[in-house]
């Protein structure tokens, strides 16, 4: 419980447990019978390196299922992560590298993956989509998820997937940058297609987000021609454009050197593009 409360504050290894029991020892105490108070963050580590995470897995996705409803449209978010600090040098074992997901309008992992290392990840998120019940939700994973059979899966769970997509995706991603760059040439009000902006401001600096998602059937074809992506309905290209205000004397708003706009651009695929 003490280790369980922890995590869901924000502690990530085994001495930020240890001492969030011992801030919150009153509170506890009124659950929990402590006689020889907090255990040690090794204590908290020796009792969790005796667990079997498969099993462990499965019950804590079987208990966050029973304390929590996922409602239509949610984004659960599935991303991997290197725990700080639970290395095990004596014994030769690495850090724990788990692979999570994260229902945002809940505010809850939904459950998580142990996995020996990042390059793994391909392998873990399977497992993990196996322990969750996602129907009517939409799932988004890096590029790390964007795979074939993780959006069959996806799609199979009853679920929508959004995947990011990078340059080691080859061709899929080259073809997404073709679409684009065409019909960026050509006027976007000649395809079939949804476009949103945003700008906001935040510590001297703008941020501009523009987001399009085509979704012409003809084009979806070029970007898929085997049809081996799974209900493909859109592709999308988010651009990032970060402005640094400047002050009068021809400095940002920090006191330093006006720096160039920074640009970036990502890429999708979607199975759901409203």
């Amino acid at each position: 419980m003490i280790a369980l409360c922890a995590v869901l504050c924000g502690a990530d290894n085994w001495v930020e447990i240890e001492e969030f029991g011992k801030a919150k020892r009153e509170w506890f105490d009124r659950f929990l019978k402590l006689p020889n108070g907090i255990p040690s963050h090794d204590t908290f580590g020796r009792v969790f390196g005796m667990l079997d995470p498969e099993q462990f897995a499965a019950c804590f996705s079987q208990w966050v299922a029973s304390v929590s409803q996922l409602v239509q449209g949610e984004v659960v978010a599935i991303d991997g992560k290197t725990l700080r600090g639970c290395h095990d040098r004596s014994n030769g074992r690495g850090a724990l590298h788990l692979v999570s997901a994260w229902a945002t309008e809940n505010r809850m992992v939904l459950g998580q993956t142990p996995t020996a290392a990042h390059s793994n990840e391909i392998t873990a998120i399977p497992e993990l989509l196996q322990l969750l019940d996602l129907p009517g939700c939409l799932v988004t994973i890096d590029a790390m998820g964007c795979q074939k059979n993780i959006a069959q899966q996806i799609v199979d769970g009853g679920a929508e997937y959004l995947l990011a997509v990078k340059a080691n995706q080859g061709e899929l991603h080259q073809n997404i940058k073709d679409v684009f760059a065409c019909w960026e040439r050509e006027g976007f009000d000649q395809v079939a297609h949804s476009f949103q902006e945003q700008v906001g401001r935040d510590h001297g600096r703008g941020e501009r987000r523009r987001c399009w998602v085509i979704t012409d059937p003809e084009e979806l074809a070029y970007v898929d021609p085997t049809g081996q992506w799974a209900k493909l309905s859109g592709v999308a290209r988010i651009s990032y454009r970060r402005e640094y205000c400047k002050e009068s004397d021809g400095k940002e708003s920090d006191g330093k050197a006006p720096e160039e706009a920074a640009d970036e651009v990502r890429y999708y695929t979607c199975s759901h593009p409203t």
